[in-house]
């Protein structure tokens, strides 16, 4: 009996550390397998570590409001070296007019719940403002149809709140066009505010007071965790404890192809594979390609998951070579500026423990929806754009002493409009083949902790499909016995 695992990100990993773990809770002994194109695990999750500096080649942080990541961590017991951000210094900005204005106080999962704050900043216009206020007079929208982002907090709050607040904000996020992303697949708490209390601020006002509540309990305050070596740490702690998986790397499987008792794989410049169980945790495109020869519709709805190319450019300085103080935790960039990059951290105040005493580390994002992809692929033109980015709103033009650039094709997927509809029919497809299995960043959640849940649920389903077939020879080899 053996179970392939396709794709050695953290979707992957953690599909094949709950196979591992859980199998032998269930006194079951598979051969499992993990198949990586790629000659490193870990997928977009890069961490390297140069003269004393932490640099996070792709998402350098997840959130603890999700229980996976911190669970996984507590299970591979790295949970006590998990760290937050420097919450004395956590000021966020948004870039207005080419300056930096500061984000104002009292946003809860981007919503307003403080009054004078919002009165008093300069992102908003006066009428801005008192459009935002009709969120307590506009009564939630009839029926359950879904609506994009973009439509939905413009309803609420009006238009300009969009694009000059919540866009960049979500645009960090997910690198998308708000007003084609799904509301129900990207922020459906959103929508549960407006019918549940009337408005997005009652809401937000709602979650702050449990968020207090939780912090008097003594939960950790930042909701923002990392190991404090880089998210690396994690796939470097996972990849030791696989004791028993055996992991192949720079191996491409090109096909997986149905057969009497589970899936014959074929696996460039190797024997073709027999497994009982398939789990692919790989793009949704990449997905597609493997299960198009067996199920061509399958493959259309995988293949209709839209994805955006992004990289990331990581800067070091000593501190004294900036005019910059870096007080704060970075800022993000609102479409409507027609700037190419879309946020810099200020990676060296947001986690102090990423540079060296008297170093300075930033990180500048780069690739959006509709920005088109001609950028992304020039490493030279990628520095050009962030150590411009950096003159034009900090002011900055020292040399910086480390550059690093992370191209990122086809990263991000994108959850559109559609996007419920099309995880309905995935799992009405999935359910004609027993034993194959999705997981990853394509489907119900593009951060850490959604991936990994995403594998530790199609391991479980892969697990059950096989508990389910045991029974069923165990009742066979009874049968025959007493024949």
């Amino acid at each position: 009996m053996r179970i392939v695992v396709v794709g050695g990100g953290i979707a992957g990993l953690s599909a094949a550390y709950e196979l591992q773990e859980c199998a032998r809770a269930m006194e079951l002994s598979p051969e499992i397998v993990l198949i990586e194109k790629e000659g490193y695990l870990g997928g977009k999750i890069v961490t390297e570590r140069v003269d004393s500096f932490v640099i996070e080649g792709g998402p350098d942080t997840f959130v603890s409001t999700k229980p996976w990541g911190v669970a996984l961590a507590r299970k591979l017991e790295i949970e006590e070296r998990l760290m937050g951000t420097d919450m004395e210094r956590r000021r966020v900005f948004v870039v207005r007019d080419g300056k930096l204005v500061e984000l104002p106080d009292g946003l809860a999962m981007m919503v307003p719940t403080k009054f004078w704050p919002m009165i008093k900043t300069s992102l908003l216009s006066p009428l801005g403002k008192l459009r935002m206020g009709l969120d307590f007079f506009t009564p939630p929208a009839d029926g359950d149809q879904d609506e994009s982002l973009g439509a939905f907090v413009s309803r609420r709050l009006g238009r300009e709140v969009y694009e000059r607040l919540i866009e960049p904000l979500m645009s960090g996020i997910y690198a998308g066009d708000g007003d084609r992303l799904s509301l129900a697949s990207t922020f459906p708490f959103l929508r549960d505010w407006e019918r549940e209390h009337g408005s997005l601020t009652g809401g937000a006002l709602a979650l702050r007071r449990k968020r207090r509540a939780a912090r008097r309990s003594g939960a950790p305050r930042s909701i923002f965790l990392t190991p404090q070596n880089g998210l690396g740490e994690m796939v470097e702690t996972l990849q030791a404890a696989l004791d028993s998986v055996e992991i192949r790397l720079n191996q491409s499987v090109e096909s997986v192809v149905p057969v009497d008792g589970g899936f014959m794989l074929q696996i460039a410049g190797s024997e073709p594979m027999h497994a009982t169980a398939v789990i692919l945790a790989a793009p949704g495109f990449a997905a597609a390609k493997l299960v198009r020869p067996f199920d061509a519709r399958l493959a259309d709805v995988l293949d209709g998951i839209e994805y955006v190319s992004t990289a990331t450019v990581s800067l070091a300085f000593d501190q004294d070579q900036l005019d910059h103080g870096l007080d704060g935790h970075g800022y993000v960039i609102p479409r409507r500026e027609g700037r190419e990059a879309l946020a810099c951290t200020w990676t060296s105040t947001k986690f102090p423990h990423r540079a060296p005493e008297g170093g300075a580390l930033v990180r500048v994002f780069i690739g959006r929806a509709g920005q088109g992809e001609e950028h992304i692929a020039d490493e030279q033109e990628l520095i050009a754009i962030a150590r411009r980015e950096l003159a034009e709103t900090m002011g900055i033009t020292a040399e910086p002493k480390i550059v690093r650039v992370y191209q990122w094709p086809d990263a991000m997927p994108q959850y559109n409009l559609g996007h419920p509809e099309r995880l309905d029919k995935i799992e009405q497809r999935l359910a004609n083949w027993p034993g194959l299995a999705l997981a990853g960043a394509a489907y119900k959640g593009i951060g850490i902790p959604d991936c990994i849940h995403s594998g530790e649920q199609a391991a479980a389903s892969i697990l059950a499909h096989l508990a389910i077939m045991k029974d069923q020879e165990d009742f066979a080899l009874q049968k025959m016995e007493v024949s």
